[in-house]
């Protein structure tokens, strides 16, 4: 499925006899021996920290909540077999370690960098955050993968705070608004953007109990209205004419059911009684009651419904339509000798794989790497210009849940 599915692209990456090379870690990082610890992830995260927020920035969202393209386009090819996999969730609840995880990173590797900066002990005790706007890598099974700033983050506001308390970053179009505000809108505009722009969308939650990101995907459920996806915004108009008829189908056939990248609800951080079949099945429930009359169970008949296959293998339900659900143990599991249950460092394995091998919604049309970054720039302008976004940003100030 062309521009879409993450497993029929890994065969054929690119028709590009030399494409780019693989965007790894920024220039200026690599030291001269492997980092410590697994993965490479014990060790030199301050420093590794500390350069990066010297370099200049590779993010398509940058945190001046600005869209950017020009430093990552250079990365991307011709290629329509690739796969979009974002990311949203809290501080400090794995989104980089998965995200490394899924490029496929070996910090056995001497000189070798993650590709994303992990949050370092120290940054945690502060109250801070090491990933701002979006942070875009390519693997090499043509992997589009977004990193992202952390929703309902503390240090996010701090940074964007005035002393009279208003947001130092324009989050809508022309209105001045408090940084709590500001800093909601900004969780709601990343949700909506990345389901628009991603085939896949990882939503990482710490523990068992957090429903925070469970009513932000409501939200943005809500709030999207309107917003295509990239390949609905032709590169060239010269082709409207060759396509038209094609066009118009897929419009209609589009208009019922709008886009919406497939979620992936992953908890983390979980203790050994939370790892049970029992607790999964009931989160299971969960997730099927609280998103029922949502877009992401909606439009899930038939082949469409196989293809939606259960992630976990502890889900014997292939053809059903509850929200794609993984759960990954805490790290300390894998000092026990007796665990009962898969391993941390397993079940990132487990969830690699499967990402890699997963099927979901494609886009409306054929789309290139590179046109997909260019048409989600302007993606990012219609949903700043939201006016469905903009009506709720007055309602939430106007029923006193923020300050003016």
């Amino acid at each position: 499925m062309a521009g879409s599915t993450g497993g029929s692209g890994l065969s054929n990456p690119s028709p590009v006899s030399s494409g780019p090379k693989i965007l790894l870690a920024k220039p200026g990082l690599v030291t001269a021996g492997p980092l410590p610890g697994k993965f490479g992830r014990g060790g030199g995260e301050d420093e590794t920290t500390a350069n990066r927020s010297r370099l200049p920035s590779l993010n398509l969202l940058s945190d001046s909540w600005e869209f950017h393209i020009d430093r990552f386009l250079p990365f991307l090819t011709e290629n329509t077999e690739f796969t979009v996999v974002g990311v949203i969730g809290s501080p400090g609840v794995g989104k980089s370690t998965i995200m490394n995880e899924l490029y496929g990173f070996d910090g056995t590797s001497p000189g070798m960098l993650p590709p994303f900066a992990i949050l370092s002990e120290d940054m945690r005790a502060m109250a801070r955050h090491c990933t701002s706007g979006i942070e875009p890598r390519v693997s090499a099974e043509r992997l589009i993968l977004l990193d992202t700033q952390p929703v309902f983050s503390s240090s996010v506001i701090a940074d964007m705070m005035r002393p009279d308390g208003s947001s130092t970053i324009q989050v809508l179009s022309g209105d001045s608004l408090s940084a709590e505000l500001a800093h909601e809108l900004m969780c709601i505009q990343l949700g909506v953007l990345l389901a628009s722009i991603c085939h896949i969308l990882l939503v990482v939650s710490d523990g068992v109990h957090d429903n925070n990101l469970w009513r932000l995907m409501l939200t943005v459920d809500l709030l999207k209205h309107g917003i295509p996806d990239p390949s609905s915004l032709t590169a060239s108009q010269s082709q409207s004419s060759n396509l038209g008829s094609e066009k118009e189908k897929k419009d209609k056939a589009n208009e019922e059911e709008e886009y919406m990248a497939t979620p992936v609800f992953v908890h983390t951080k979980l203790l050994d009684q939370d790892c049970s079949p029992h607790t999964y099945m009931q989160l299971r429930k969960a997730l099927t009651r609280y998103f029922s009359a949502s877009s992401f169970m909606r439009g899930k008949s038939g082949k469409a419904a196989k293809e939606s296959a259960d992630l976990s293998t502890q889900s014997s339900d292939r053809d059903s339509t509850v929200p794609k659900l993984f759960m990954i143990p805490s790290k300390g599991k894998d000092d026990s000798p007796r665990t009962q249950y898969e391993s941390h460092i397993s079940t990132l394995w487990k969830l690699r794989d499967q990402v890699l091998s997963m099927n979901c919604p494609s886009f409306a049309r054929t789309v290139s790497e590179r046109d997909w970054l260019k048409n989600s720039a302007k993606i990012w302008e219609l949903i700043k210009s939201s006016p469905i976004i903009t009506e709720y940003s007055r309602m939430l100030q106007s029923g006193g849940m923020f300050r003016r």
